[in-house]
This record gives C-alpha cells, sequence and structure tokens, in this order.
C-alpha cells in the first residue's frame, strides 16, 4: 500500500505538524562545522582554519549531490525505515565529529551530512507544500525559519564551546537525532510512498564526478590565499582536477539514457537571469568575512560576540518572510520584492563603508545587521522562486542540485576567496601609506608599539572600507539590472488591448487563472506527479 503522508493516522494532526518542525529544527543547522565554533575547532585540534572552511562548503556540496535522485531514493524506500537510518547515520557522524581530531575526517563526515541531509529534508517538503499549498508562500515560510534557525545554531555551537568544549555541541546534536530516530520509528506509517522503484538506474559514476568537481574547487576557494594561489603546485593541480571532473561529467551526461544531470534548463531566460542574481547576492554575502574580520580583529570581539551578530539578523529574516507570505499571496509582480532585497544589501554595505572606525559601538550594528537579514532572506525566496518558476519538474529536479551548488557555495566562496586576497592586497597597500607618519618627530622609541598597532588597525580599516566602495558601486549597477529587467512580463501590452476590444479579456484570464493554479498544484504535490 502507498501513503503521501509521513505519520500513523491516529497520530494528531497538530503533533504531526509539531514534529515536522522539530526535524527541521534539528536537521536543517546540522554540519560537519558550526561557524560559531570554527575558531574553538582550530585550537582545539591544532588544525589550519581553512580545513573547516572546505568542511563548511563540503555540506553543500553534499546537499547538492543529492538533489537529482532525491525522488527515487525516497520511493524506493519505507518512509519509516528510511527516515530512522538516516537519523541514526547523522547522530554518529556528529558524534565522530565530536571525538576525533582529524581535520579531513570534519570534510569528509560533512560531506555525508550534506547528503544525508537532504534524503530527509525531502521528505518534509511535500507534506509542508501540500498544507501551504501556494509555491511562494511555502518558500517564505521555510526560509524564515531555516535561515533563523542557522543563525541560533551558530550562536550556540559558541556559546556551549565557551562554557564547556566544542565537542560537545556534537554530542548534543547527535543526541537530539537518536531521540527523533526513536520517536520516529514509533509513529511514522510503515508504507510507501508510491510504486516502488530500483536504485540500479542511478548514476553513481555522475554523482562522484559531481562530488570531485566541487570538492576540489572548494579546497581552492579555501586554501587559496594560505598557498599564495597560483604560485602554489597543490592549487594549480586541484583546479585543473576541478576542470578535467566537470569536462569528464558534461560528457558523460550525454551518453546516458537516464543523465543524471540535465543543462536544459540553463537555456531557459529565467534560468539564466535567476543564476545571475544568485551571484550577486553572492557578492553581498561574502562580506561576511569582511565584518568577522573588522568584529575581532579590529573591534577585539570574542568570538561569543560575534556569533551574537548574527542573531540581529533574525528580525529582518522574520520581516522578509512576513513581506515574502503578504507578496505571494496577492500575486504581486517580484520585481520590486527582489529591489528591495538588493536595497537592503546595499543600505548594509553604505552603513558598513561609513561607519567602519575604532570608535564603533555594538548600538551601531542593528541597523545594518537587520538590513542584512532582509535582505538574505527576501533575496533566498524571490530569486530561487524566479529562477525555478515555469520549469518541468523532471528538468527542474535534474538541474537544481547544480543552481543550489552555485547559490550557496560557488558565489559565496568565490567572493569570500576574492575579498579576501583583496583585502592582503589593500591592507599591505595601506600600512606603506600610513608609514610616512612613522619618523622621529611623531613617533618616539616610548611609544612606538602603541603608534604601530593603531597603524595596523587602520589598515585593516582602510582595506574593508576600499571594498565595500567597490561592492558599492557594482551594487549600484545590480539595482539598476533589476529595475530595467521585465521578470517575464510580457514587454508590450497591444495584445491585452486587441483582446479587450475583442470582449474576450474576461474569458482569457480567467483561463490563465486556472491554468497558474493547475501548475502550481502539480508542482507543490511533486511526489504524487512523478
Amino acid at each position: 500500500m502507498y501513503n503521501k503522508g509521513l505519520y500513523n493516522n491516529w497520530v494528531p494532526k497538530p503533533v504531526q505538524l509539531l514534529l515536522i518542525v522539530l526535524l527541521l529544527a534539528v536537521v536543517m543547522p546540522l554540519g560537519g562545522v558550526y561557524t560559531g565554533n570554527i575558531s574553538y575547532l582550530v585550537s582545539g585540534t591544532g588544525a589550519m582554519t581553512e580545513y573547516f572552511m572546505w568542511a563548511n562548503y563540503a555540506t553543500t556540496i553534499g546537499m547538492g549531490a543529492c538533489m537529482p535522485i532525491v525522488l527515487r531514493l525516497k520511493m524506493r524506500f519505507k518512509v519509516r525505515d528510511k527516515m530512522t537510518i538516516l537519523l541514526v547515520l547523522l547522530g554518529l557522524l556528529s558524534y565522530i565529529n565530536g571525538t576525533t581530531m582529524q581535520p579531513m575526517i570534519f570534510v569528509f563526515t560533512a560531506l555525508f551530512i550534506g547528503f544525508l541531509k537532504m534524503m530527509v529534508t525531502i521528505e518534509l517538503f511535500l507534506p509542508l507544500m501540500a498544507m501551504i499549498g501556494n509555491r511562494g508562500m511555502f518558500y517564505g515560510l521555510f526560509y524564515t525559519f531555516v535561515l533563523a534557525m542557522n543563525q541560533v545554531a551558530a550562536y550556540y555551537a559558541a556559546v556551549v564551546s565557551i562554557n564547556y568544549n566544542w565537542q560537545h555541541f556534537y554530542v548534543i546534536a547527535a543526541v537530539l537525532c537518536f531521540i527523533l530516530a526513536l520517536i520516529h520509528w514509533v509513529v511514522m506509517h510503515d508504507k510507501y510512498f508510491a510504486l516502488k522503484v530500483p536504485l540500479h538506474y542511478i548514476d553513481w559514476m555522475s554523482i562522484m564526478l559531481f562530488v570531485s568537481t566541487f570538492m576540489f574547487s572548494a579546497y581552492v576557494f579555501s586554501f587559496g590565499k594560505q598557498q599564495d594561489w597560483w604560485n602554489s603546485k597543490d592549487i594549480m593541480n586541484a583546479s585543473i582536477a576541478a576542470f578535467v571532473s566537470f569536462a569528464l561529467l558534461v560528457v558523460r551526461q550525454f551518453t546516458l539514457k537516464r543523465p543524471y544531470l540535465s543543462f536544459k534548463i540553463f537555456t531557459k531566460n529565467n534560468v539564466q537571469h535567476g543564476l545571475f542574481m544568485l551571484l550577486c547576492l553572492g557578492m553581498f554575502l561574502g562580506t561576511t568575512s569582511l565584518q568577522n574580520t573588522f568584529a575581532v580583529g579590529v573591534l577585539g570581539y570574542d568570538q561569543q560576540t560575534n556569533a551574537g551578530l548574527n542573531m540581529l539578523m533574525i528580525p529582518g529574516i522574520i520581516l522578509a518572510g512576513a513581506v515574502a507570505v503578504f507578496w505571494f499571496k496577492k500575486e504581486i509582480p517580484l520585481k520590486m520584492f527582489i529591489f528591495s532585497g538588493f536595497s537592503a544589501m546595499m543600505g548594509y554595505s553604505l552603513i558598513m563603508y561609513f561607519s567602519m572606525v575604532l570608535e564603533f559601538n555594538y548600538e551601531n550594528w542593528y541597523l545594518p545587521m537587520f538590513l542584512k537579514g532582509y535582505g538574505m532572506c527576501s533575496l533566498f525566496i524571490s530569486v530561487w522562486f524566479y529562477t525555478l518558476d515555469k520549469l518541468e519538474l523532471d528538468d527542474m529536479l535534474a538541474a537544481i542540485g547544480l543552481v543550489l551548488v552555485w547559490r550557496t557555495f560557488l558565489a559565496v566562496g568565490f567572493f569570500s576567496a576574492l575579498y579576501s586576497w583583496f583585502q592582503y592586497r589593500f591592507q599591505v597597500t595601506a600600512v606603506g601609506d600610513l608609514a610616512v607618519y612613522i619618523d622621529g618627530m611623531t613617533v618616539s622609541p616610548q611609544n612606538i608599539a602603541a603608534n604601530m598597532k593603531t597603524i595596523q588597525l587602520n589598515a585593516i580599516i582602510v582595506s574593508g572600507k576600499k571594498i565595500f566602495g567597490y561592492i558599492i558601486l557594482t551594487g549600484f549597477g545590480v539595482l539598476l539590472y533589476v529595475l530595467t529587467h521585465h521578470f517575464g512580463r510580457e514587454r508590450f501590452q497591444y495584445l491585452r488591448f486587441i483582446r479587450v476590444l475583442g470582449g474576450k479579456s474576461v474569458i482569457a484570464r480567467r483561463r490563465l487563472r486556472e491554468h497558474k493554479k493547475l501548475i502550481e498544484e502539480i508542482k507543490d504535490a511533486a511526489g504524487p506527479a512523478v
């Protein structure tokens, strides 16, 4: 027998919703590393920071690798068996991270955590989408909850690491996974979702090539600065390996009867423009490294205070989610919503450009972090919706892994690495410019140490301001692009005028509404459609 739901019929509906929310709260923030405790991992294991940046990227790569096959895996196994085993495996991987001292183990466990996490979350997507009934409203609620939980998890990872040990947070995550596995073994039904499908149609070689492509790329982004980019033989070899892996992956897709990836959707106008806007979003999100350098290196914040800055984004995230739900419920065109998101990110960049000084108070963070939270959440929702809109289900599932990796890893990783390189170059230049003030008349031998520290801090601020300045100039171009883009609306309206003259305007609008409603129902019920 088949069952489209998750739980037994005797479980009350409010309890089912509560269990789904608990799963999202535990599984979605789960990762190989947490941004709040990376510094404690470095001090506890004695490994370089770059290994844990690599592990952070690996979680996203694992999620992208699983996405094209996630529905086939969903239909192959019974819901209860799959969910219980996945939660146990996630708990074991978290426990391994809490007991190891080898940085490469974090990298590999992060990759598997991302892969398994996507298999769990697809079970939660479909019931929630069926309950909400509107894909845009679902994105508004889902991304608001997930982004807010990510900030909370990063903050409490830092709190637990300070009060106890960095290992304790992984043990807590493992225990929560085991408890949820036990609960879901009791309350979930023991039936298939739909017709049982075989796994031998999955091309595991394509998955390996996908993973190797982006893992080598992540190595380049993570270790580039530490190894001096193209002057390093390891960086050059990793770049060549990433290029060759991607070339083999593309060639292999054209030789398979059932390809792992589809490149068909990348010829569509909305996908191309959506990818460009996601790249622009990555340009703004990459400033997190500049923010951390300023907060920790210049202002001297500890890790808990620095993680608390991200908690200040939550009000903005909640506002963006509320606006998104209203926007999609009223079916308002996306242009101004996307424009408001990029405007908020521009506001964040402008405030940081003019406010980065040694006298920066903690209260000065409230407005820029609010704007950053609103901009990040609104763009995650609106641009993701626009990119995947009007796509056939099979094409969307076969390419969404690449789009996911592009949004969360490639765009952010590329700009983070670029800013890191520019910050170092600009800082060296700034020290040279400030050195003209160092002479025997202005800096005496007694206070030279204090003055050198001030010069160094000012050099960091100058380099950060210069990068934010370039981001602001580029951001004005992005705003102009959003204002002039059509976002799928008709450029010329004379056809509609002809319909009105012919007396067919009402009929045409009604047919369009019925057709749109049918398409949304098919997309929202992805499992039954397959």
